[in-house]
């Protein structure tokens, strides 16, 4: 289960950045990685919200188990580029036995990655009820606008740190 978000019209930010000092753009991620981080828990908090509700729909009550391995985990960086990638997702856990029944008898491992799929894209029994890609057409944009702040806050922050560490050279 994949929704990929891409954000154009910055290249200039992104040649500044790439000309910035390590402090600010380091292999650790820096500010960079760190305001992406907070942008994706945005997505990620209505992801949950949405989830709830796509369970409450037809009255299924929930274990919580889907609900608290929805994560947002730090990505390789994408193919054939140099940056950061943060993903908001699943945690494959499996659901225990004897709660589930014949199915895990049958030797069919429930997950919570299995059972997030079947909610989001549906089955030839079950309709689909989507809960992450709505998720970020909901925060799409306040998560860019988290990111853009938090990103300027930040870089601010370094700037000031090392005008200070620079003061008597």
């Amino acid at each position: 289960m994949k929704v990929d978000m891409k954000v154009e019209g910055l290249n200039g930010v992104l040649e500044t950045l790439q000309s910035l000092p390590s402090e600010v753009v380091s292999k650790r991620g820096g500010p960079v990685k760190l305001a992406l981080a907070k942008a994706a828990r945005v997505i990620r908090d209505q992801a949950k919200i949405n989830l709830k509700a796509a369970i409450a729909l037809n009255g299924d009550v929930s274990t919580g188990l889907l609900e608290k391995n929805v994560v947002v985990t730090r990505g390789k960086e994408p193919i054939g580029t140099k940056g950061e990638r943060y993903l908001v997702r699943v945690r494959r856990k499996a659901y225990d036995g004897a709660k589930i029944g014949k199915r895990q008898k049958a030797g069919k491992r429930v997950t919570t990655h299995k059972t997030g799929a079947l909610l989001e894209y549906g089955s030839s029994h079950q309709p689909a009820t989507p809960w992450l890609r709505p998720a970020v057409k909901q925060k799409g944009q306040q998560a860019i606008e988290v990111f853009t702040s938090d990103l300027n806050r930040r870089i601010d922050a370094t700037v000031k740190k090392l005008a200070q560490q620079n003061k008597g050279k």
